[in-house]
């Protein structure tokens, strides 16, 4: 199914920070991520910002709202420099019908939501220092283990993701650093230590 997606779209390319897709537009496409990062946020009516989740090179974005045929419901943004392949919504649910995926698909949009809110759940309840550590591990896309994972994201979006400001985001992450567990540049965090970081978030005991 991957291949025929791939096969069915026309490359178009994002630099870092730009809009892939926007909440509120009409599903008039999906995007077949191929190589990159991305990240999804929701804007709530008095202007907050969530940070849902960040999606890596294999995902397809985009398809619920097209299977759902209703407006997007979250804004993407691209961390890096992205490539992806544009799929025409008419395209897309003519090809998920006949290869019979469709409620695949949508039971897997829905479960992702699903998890999402759980997080967010379990997470409220913890002190800031873990609450930012499983934030850190939750949010790195697989794919450089053995070495340093660069999250892609700033204080004030690890911020947006567990409901924290960015002052104490910063003040934990300090503590990390301490620890040799992350380094921190302008815009940019990178874990050091992985196993030592999901450990800490594992423990989900006092600051870190």
């Amino acid at each position: 199914m991957w291949e025929r997606l791939v096969a069915a779209g026309a490359e178009k390319r994002f630099g870092p920070g730009e809009v892939v897709l926007r909440q509120g537009d009409p599903p008039t496409h999906v995007l077949v991520l191929v190589s990159g990062r991305v990240k999804v946020s929701l804007t709530l009516p008095k202007g907050e910002v969530l940070l849902l989740a960040v999606r890596g090179p294999g995902e397809v974005l985009g398809e619920m709202a097209v299977l759902g045929e209703d407006d997007r419901s979250a804004t993407v943004v691209a961390v890096d420099a992205c490539v992806a392949r544009v799929v025409t919504a008419e395209r897309f649910r003519l090809l998920t019908r006949s290869a019979g995926v469709r409620d695949e698909l949508l039971l897997r949009a829905m479960r992702r939501i699903r998890e999402v809110e759980a997080w967010r759940a379990e997470t409220a309840a913890l002190p800031a220092g873990p609450r930012v550590a499983r934030a850190l591990v939750r949010l790195a896309v697989a794919g450089t283990a053995g070495g340093p994972v660069d999250v892609g994201l700033g204080q004030t979006e690890i911020g947006q993701a567990v409901g924290l400001s960015r002052s104490v985001v910063a003040a934990e992450l300090a503590r990390l650093r301490e620890r040799g567990l992350v380094m921190t540049e302008r815009r940019r965090i990178v874990i050091v230590d992985l196993p030592g970081l999901r450990a800490l978030a594992e423990s989900g005991h006092g600051s870190v």
